[in-house]
């Protein structure tokens, strides 16, 4: 398992609820249909700063996903939103849990 963890600082966070919103109602939606595809989480965190984590079987598919996430992010014109590059951090998962808990 390979994840990769996008943080976004510099958000415009006047848009945040409409980038929340079209991530859960598309970009969401598209991510799950990408081979290897394991999981998905968007995080809030405050100052104008957004982080996504996103899981998948394989480095190379983790690769593509992230390649696909910006050029979704300039397809739904949130460049602007996100008006800097993030920060990527890409590895194996190299320890882990099960357990999940209800997302609020």
């Amino acid at each position: 398992m390979h994840a990769t963890i996008r943080r976004y600082e510099g958000v415009d966070t006047t848009r945040t609820t409409e980038l929340t919103g079209k991530v859960n109602e598309k970009l969401v939606p598209e991510l799950k249909k990408l081979p290897g595809f394991a999981g998905y989480y968007l995080i809030e965190a405050d100052n104008g700063v957004m982080s996504s984590l996103g899981l998948f079987e394989t480095a190379d598919q983790a690769d593509a996903s992230a390649k696909f996430v910006a050029q979704w992010i300039r397809d739904e014109h949130f460049d602007t939103a996100l008006p800097n590059a993030p920060k990527i951090t890409n590895g194996k998962i190299v320890a882990q849990s099960d357990r999940v808990l209800a997302v609020a």
